[in-house]
């Protein structure tokens, strides 16, 4: 297949085909570098065509505590209390700039993710 920027989705078919078939290729090798090449090119295709909208902030949070196996309670050192963790949860409390810091460092949520609800204000 010979790379080029993909602009059709059956352009997009095709190079999805050609590195599923590259898939065991070793890095560094010809077949390595076109499979490096066709992701890129895949992804860039599928951001432009396909963009995804980073989750509510609440929506993350709750979606860390169920992997987690956490319930409202693990995030009152978070959050400060039972009461300012429902608040959130609930959506009547946006998250402050300290609950943003203790959850990234405590649960690994990013932090843009967090930061969503203000950069969309």
């Amino acid at each position: 297949m010979k790379t080029k920027v993909i602009k059709t989705e059956s352009e997009l078919a095709a190079a999805l085909l050609r590195a599923d078939k590259l898939m065991d290729a070793k890095p560094g090798t010809p077949q390595g570098d076109e499979l490096e090449v066709l992701s890129l090119l895949i992804h860039d295709y599928e951001e432009k065509n396909f963009p995804m909208d980073k989750p509510d902030p609440v929506a993350a949070i709750r979606f860390r505590m169920a992997q987690q196996g956490l319930t409202n309670k693990d995030l009152v050192p978070f959050l400060g209390s039972r009461s300012r963790v429902s608040e959130v949860l609930s959506g009547r409390r946006n998250l402050s700039l300290k609950m943003i810091r203790a959850l990234v460092h405590g649960l690994r949520i990013p932090a843009d993710v967090l930061l969503g609800e203000m950069q969309n204000a």
